[in-house]
């Protein structure tokens, strides 16, 4: 049973480095930070607010420069890591507050795990959703990415950088797209391993939608959540949520200087067994006793897919709040 808000959610734009971001709050008591990923907003965060409020908490859910309400620079490179954590840093410096948890999700989980690495002064433990953590270094993304696929299809990723051309694909229909996209990645309605991985495209001139589900929505999104959904980015456009891709080769040369670097505040990781980010990268996962010394514990969720705090929201509050009960203030 989902909790019942204790009050309104309160929205409010604080000025960042970006330009003005614009949150959402509930509750009072230790701030904890909540980061979406792609393609979302704050929204993916609306039945946390609620469970963080009533625990507790001064829950703040952010919409990322690029997405919603938030300012939206121009230049492909104002969406580099490094400038998503200093947002980070002047929202909580913004709420009059001189230290936070952050808890992020998809994109949101590798922003969160920076803004812990590069700030621990301020985000004195983070929380991973989806997305494990990896220290920086290792080959440069691109190459990576690049060779994944092989000569018939290309990956995901790849395809997300080049500008324009998921644009292309996305912007006449956005409701249609993300409606698959979500599908694709969701435990109720993904397709079949026998059917093609909905991660790739096929080589000349295929898009990502050709391999999505049609006509069915995962059963945590209705069609008013979709209407959210899709109404910001009708508004906004896609490419200042695309960009976060395009900066990734900027990332590995921005964070080298933290190559291989632990987070060593306290943290938790929570993921689905059925998402391809934790199949992918299990390695990272098997690191954690390195790479996260911190953790109090990963936590996989059976037949759960991508979109895991929507998907199974009562099991993600439960062990957030659980966790966050573990945290000295």
């Amino acid at each position: 049973m989902q909790p019942e808000p204790t009050a309104e959610f309160r929205h409010r734009t604080v000025e960042a480095p970006a330009g003005r971001l614009h949150l959402v709050e509930q509750g009072t008591g230790p701030l904890v930070l909540l980061v979406h990923g792609f393609p979302e907003s704050w929204y993916s965060w609306r039945r946390q607010l609620p469970a963080l409020a009533a625990a507790g908490y001064r829950a703040v859910a952010v919409d990322v420069r690029g997405y919603g309400r938030s300012a939206k620079p121009e230049a492909a490179d104002a969406y580099r890591m490094l400038d998503l954590v200093e947002d980070n840093v002047a929202v909580v410096r913004a709420l009059g507050e001189e230290t936070a948890v952050v808890v992020g999700h998809d994109w949101g989980s590798s922003i969160a795990a920076a803004s812990a690495l590069l700030h621990p002064e301020v985000f004195r433990a983070v929380a991973l959703l989806s997305v494990p953590y990896a220290p920086p270094g290792g080959p440069r993304p691109t190459d990576v990415f690049g060779q994944i696929g092989g000569p018939e299809q290309e990956f995901y990723v790849s395809y997300f950088q080049e500008p324009g051309r998921a644009e292309a694909e996305i912007e006449p229909d956005v409701r249609g797209w993300l409606a698959g996209f979500y599908a694709a990645l969701s435990a109720d309605t993904m397709p079949d391993q026998r059917e093609p991985d909905p991660h790739f495209v096929t080589r000349g001139g295929g898009r990502l939608r050709d391999r999505f589900p049609t006509e069915t929505l995962p059963a945590w999104l209705s069609q008013d959540d979709l209407d959210v959904y899709a109404g910001e980015f009708e508004r906004t456009g896609v490419t200042g949520a695309l960009n976060r891709y395009r900066n990734m080769d900027r990332d590995w040369e921005d964070l080298a200087p933290y190559r291989g670097a632990p987070i060593k505040q306290p943290s938790l990781f929570i993921g689905g067994a059925l998402d391809a980010s934790t199949t992918w990268m299990s390695d990272a996962i098997d690191a954690y006793p390195t790479t996260l010394p911190g953790l109090s514990a990963a936590h996989l969720l059976d037949g759960c897919g991508h979109w895991i705090q929507q998907e199974r929201p009562d099991e993600v509050n439960h062990l957030l709040t659980d966790w966050l009960a573990t945290l000295q203030d």
